[in-house]
């Protein structure tokens, strides 16, 4: 900052002082309605619930009840749960109410302002979702702060795994609804698969505020929810071509001037997280793969064999690239990704494009089947579906720019309510390893010597076990807190600020429950004293449980509070002011330091060879470390290039899912109106017509010559389509016949036959057949839809090379393949609707709910990457027939078990799904 800037910053304050001084005046007419409040009894003060609703019906606003309704909610929160809303805590509700991030630090009660906003917007009647980043969380926000709702009158419902529909309905249902990002996201794609209004469960997307906004906004934002399917089950493949990798020769040197002969088999980036053969690599692959029996023709890269490449690339990814207890663990038999960002186990999501499965066999453990995908959302598209967006945490304003370029979210930092007590340390940097985990364990005793709690953050479990282990060759008494031990996560963290105690945990392991100077007393009462059925006694030992945490607060605060060592630098600084932030909550005294090795990851990937060969010139003896503020900023600049990279790779990715964002929306929005119409008839007429046009204009273009009219063609076309025998040819040799006149004679015949099959079917099963024959084909239609856009995102990048944006090729093509779909669409309904036999018996019952099987991967969006396998191959036409039974193609009972990816056995050319499966 330059002198002048400083100088104008002290005369007009900061962007954000300006920002929050217009929220401190209604902070006073709140403290103003204090006593009015406080003097109403119980019932008067929920019977204000009601009078607001009905002000607002009378046309006042939310922003004219807002000092209100924050001092109703203020009073009811000091008599439910014994809390008063701070001043600075009122200035962060109105953040959060005007659609704005509220960043605030550690301990100073997020969880209670969200309660101020979330009461305000929930009295028009529209629900407010709350989301949290994990189960716990949800459920222990949705009791604790639900007390203020419920005092209020308010309804709260929890949406947790496992619920079911009729529970999800009515948490949806509710004022307010608790839950995860992953629940929410789920949710909404569940109900665009649904195929009737009434079994949706979501309401709506009126208002939300997201908890720990830049850990799902920012660090998630590239992770789709995705629902998928199972297709071919290919777990031989994988397990053969996993047995190959280890035989490929690892590079010698790195480098573009390299010789071939000293690059190995494959290069490895690990700025880019790429892992690619060499020329070298790709000649002993095929030797491996022919040796293996599993390449019996042609190259590598012929077209035939482009499915074993797909293997080949994954296979390489999972040895090369992913790491055991970093990147996931293995648990009961099972390969658990690893959150990059917060080391937590996520539970339920699989890697996608096969990474998953080539991982599996790499551990030796049960291959899954690959899935298909069945419908995707970010995180980025789905929140931007709410009217309003707020989020709240303690680290945002590095992500600023983001936040407002991608959700046009302000971030806002918010006041301190007591000035923070906590020292922050220069970074100590050591040659290695060894030198850097002897610092920081001498550093562990002498805090534990005087009693001060050490909260010590790794970045994998592997370095978090690492160090335990020589914890305990030194008998130091620990805690560990990492993926594998994740039930106990909250209980550990509650209890990491006791005298002495040293906890080591992942990250952010542990985020949302707050580390409070002596233990928490309310966790140890109910974990202690669960059993004890006297009341006298129970409140007798809880009494002295509270004396002796609030005895060891203060030998903690006298140690110097909370010491949070960092064992290396993330590559992005939120992360590392989130672990720092765990310390100095409300005041209390703390203490943090970063230890780094020039063989960390960040060190090493940025240059550490030029920094060794200055610290071996300057003379660095073993053991010695560097501080100086300028190491700091050195590393600040690193972190930065880096987050201005994710930044990147986040917004390139969001431009193209904007692309399959915007068709995603028309055909969610098509469905509903699908559902919600209780007669599709007249849509399937157009489609009827439109179909007869298309078809009549490809064989007979207009105006042609009669002599070059493709009158067979088009003869056998509405055969296949419409079952119908037309004497088109006969037609076409008729006098001075014209093209417009083949297509009205087609289109009365095609109507009359439609109209004879409605009344055969009687009119109210045929609505019913429609229907269910245009939801299901738009469903099977899009899904492949999704497919072709993956397969296209992944090859376009190619396009670069011709001096063409990738970008605009991508959305050029898409909007033709999206074409493509609705012609398709018109097509295949018309097509079954004509060939469809209902039975009179008893209708065909419409599903009532999409898939059960739910995966949120990560798909890795590099352009260029190669596809996927077809997941269609193999598949026979007819099984389970019995071979006495010859097939008749109009008789539906000769055609035994067909495979769903399979040609129909009537002949009509088209998938059986697509077909008369359909409705099967």
């Amino acid at each position: 900052m330059s002198s002048f800037d400083a100088f104008l910053q002290r005369l007009f304050g900061s962007a954000n002082e300006r920002k929050l001084k217009r929220f401190w005046a209604t902070v006073k007419e709140i403290n103003a309605l204090e006593p009015r409040f406080k003097a109403m009894t119980d019932e008067e003060l929920a019977g204000m619930t009601p009078q607001f609703k009905d002000r607002l019906k009378g046309g006042e606003s939310l922003e004219d009840l807002l000092p209100e309704a924050f001092a109703v909610v203020r009073e009811a929160a000091l008599r439910t749960l014994g809390q008063r809303h701070y001043d600075v805590q009122l200035v962060g509700g109105m953040v959060l109410h005007h659609g704005n991030i509220a960043e605030m630090r550690t301990g100073e009660g997020k969880t209670l302002v969200g309660t101020l906003p979330v009461y305000l917007n929930a009295l028009a009647g529209e629900g407010v979702h709350v989301v949290t980043v994990n189960d716990y969380l949800a459920k222990r926000d949705c009791d604790w702060m639900g007390q203020i709702y419920r005092f209020l009158g308010m309804s709260v419902g929890c949406i947790l795994h496992g619920l079911t529909d009729e529970e999800r309905r009515a948490a949806y249902a509710a004022d307010i609804t608790y839950g995860t990002n992953n629940e929410f996201g789920f949710d909404y794609l569940r109900d665009n698969m649904k195929y009737t209004i009434d079994t949706m469960v979501q309401r709506g997307h009126a208002f939300v505020i997201v908890d720990e906004v830049d850990s799902i906004l920012i660090d998630e934002a590239r992770t789709p929810l995705i629902i998928s399917g199972p297709t071919e089950d290919l777990t031989e493949m994988y397990r053969a071509v996993d047995t190959l990798i280890p035989s490929l020769i690892p590079p010698k040197r790195q480098g573009k001037d390299v010789p071939p002969e000293e690059k190995g088999d494959y290069e490895l980036d690990e700025k880019q997280r790429q892992v690619t053969l060499t020329d070298l690599g790709n000649e002993h692959m095929v030797q491996l793969l022919k040796e293996a029996g599993l390449l019996t023709t042609g190259d590598l890269y012929d077209i035939e064999n482009i499915s074993m490449v797909h293997h080949v690339n994954q296979a390489l990814k999972a040895h090369k690239l992913f790491q055991k207890d970093k990147d996931y663990i293995v648990k009961n038999n099972e390969v658990v990704i690893i959150d990059e960002f917060t080391g937590r186990m996520m539970q339920g999501r699989r890697f996608s494009e096969g990474l998953h499965q080539a991982l599996e066999a790499k551990e030796g453990v049960a291959v899954q089947p690959e899935n298909v995908t069945l419908a995707s959302i970010t995180f980025q598209n789905y929140f931007r579906l709410y009217d309003k967006l707020a989020g709240m945490t303690g680290t945002a304003l590095t992500e600023a720019a983001e936040f407002m370029d991608i959700y046009e979210l302000d971030v806002i930092e918010i006041p301190t309510n007591v000035p923070v007590k906590r020292k922050d340390y220069d970074d100590e940097v050591y040659r290695s390893f060894d030198e850097k985990n002897e610092a920081i364990i001498k550093l562990i005793e002498q805090c534990q010597k005087k009693g001060q709690p050490v909260l010590v953050g790794t970045t994998s479990i592997e370095k978090s076990e690492h160090l335990s282990d020589l914890l305990k060759q030194r008998k130091i008494k620990h805690n560990v807190l990492n993926a594998r031990y994740h039930e106990t996560e909250a209980e550990i963290v509650a209890q990491a600020g006791v005298s002495g105690t040293v906890t080591i945990a992942t990250n952010m392991a542990g985020r949302g429950t707050d580390i409070q100077l002596g233990g928490n007393a309310e966790m140890r009462i109910r974990n202690e004293l669960g059993s004890i059925t006297d009341p006298e006694e129970l409140s007798r030992r809880a009494a002295e449980i509270r004396a002796e945490v609030a005895a060891d607060k203060e030998k903690v605060i006298a140690a110097g509070g909370l010491y949070i060592i960092g064992t290396e630098r993330h590559e992005s600084r939120r992360i590392d002011n989130q672990l720092r932030g765990r310390s100095g909550r409300q005041g209390d005294p703390g203490a943090s330091k970063f230890f780094l090795s020039l063989q960390d990851d960040l060190m090493r990937i940025f240059g550490s060879e030029r920094m060794d060969a200055v610290l071996t010139r300057l003379g660095l003896e073993p053991g010695e470390a560097i501080t100086h503020p300028w190491v700091n900023k050195a590393l600040e600049k690193a972190q930065q290039k880096v987050e201005a990279r994710n930044f990147e790779i986040r917004k390139q990715i969001l431009k193209y899912d904007n692309v399959l964002n915007d068709q995603r929306k028309v055909i969610f929005e098509q469905r509903k109106i699908i559902m919600s119409s209780e007669d599709v008839s007249d849509e399937i007429k157009e489609y009827r017509a439109t179909v007869v046009e298309e078809l009549v204009e490809r064989h007979i273009p207009p105006k042609a010559y009669a002599e070059q009219w493709d009158a067979k063609g088009l003869e056998e076309e509405i055969k296949a389509v419409f079952d119908m025998d037309l004497p088109i040819v006969d037609w076409a040799q008729e006098e001075g016949i014209a093209d417009e006149e083949v297509r009205e004679r087609v289109l009365r015949d095609v109507e009359h036959r439609a109209a004879e099959r409605a009344v055969a079917f009687t009119p109210e099963i045929m609505r019913y057949a429609e229907k269910a024959v245009l939801l299901q084909t738009l469903d099977h239609l899009w899904r492949e839809h999704i497919i072709n856009l993956e397969h296209l995102r992944q090859y376009v990048g190619l396009r670069g090379y011709g001096q063409r944006d990738p970008l605009n090729e991508y959305k050029s093509e898409a909007f033709e393949l999206f074409e493509g779909l609705l012609s398709r669409l018109r097509l295949d309904v018309v097509r079954q609707l004509m060939h469809i036999v209902i039975s009179m018996e008893q209708p065909p019952e419409i599903p009532q709910e999409g898939p059960r099987e739910m995966y949120a991967s990560k798909p890795e969006f590099n352009a260029g990457g190669e596809a996927d396998a077809d997941p269609y191959r193999g598949q026979r036409t007819v099984v389970n027939q019995d071979p006495d039974v010859p097939v008749d193609p109009n008789n539906p009972a000769t055609w035994g078990k067909v495979q769903r990816n399979a040609p129909c056995p009537c002949g009509s050319g088209r998938k059986f799904k697509h077909c008369h499966g359909a409705l099967v």
